[in-house]
């Protein structure tokens, strides 16, 4: 009887549960890198979350996920938008209309216009150069020549013709 009650104190605890062996939880959790953690935060630090914020989010470290995801961190909204922009694509494709739209608005926003017709380079020789001149180059055109007046400005600083 007294091998009976001992086996059974064996198993389990005080209070009735079963004891499990203990395990060695020495250093950091360790950590692995996957696809779905890197759209995770990609997609984070696009929306602009700060790094402790994703770090949190996903249960590491900071150190660890600048570690693991630098990349991810610098370059996350050109990721993202470029993952839209195969999306859009691939919807395009199968002919899906409000896709075709988008995709069409989004590159009209980064594309020059074309030039309209009858427009040539040489039409607006003088417009065009002023507008394409710099704050810089347009200062010293402006300092090549002087507005008329400032003569006699310069003659009262020298003390030529003051005024009484």
């Amino acid at each position: 009887m007294a091998g009976k009650n001992h086996d059974t104190a064996a198993e389990v605890d005080l209070f009735g549960n079963p004891l499990e062996p203990i395990r060695d939880r020495r250093g950091r959790r360790s950590f692995r890198k996957d696809k779905q953690n890197q759209d995770f935060v990609a997609v984070r630090a696009a929306a602009g979350w700060r790094q402790s914020a994703i770090a949190e989010a996903l249960g590491c470290d900071e150190k660890t996920l600048r570690k693991y995801f630098s990349r991810e961190l610098s370059g996350g909204a050109l990721m993202i938008d470029g993952l839209c922009l195969d999306v859009l694509l691939r919807k395009a494709r199968e002919g899906h209309t409000p896709s075709v739209r988008q995709l069409q608005n989004r590159l009209d926003r980064v594309a020059a216009p074309p030039p309209g017709k009858g427009q040539d380079a040489g039409d607006d020789d003088g417009d065009e150069q002023t507008a394409e001149l710099g704050k810089k180059a347009q200062r010293l055109a402006d300092a090549a020549h002087p507005e008329t007046g400032y003569g006699e400005l310069y003659d009262r600083i020298r003390g030529k013709g003051r005024p009484q």
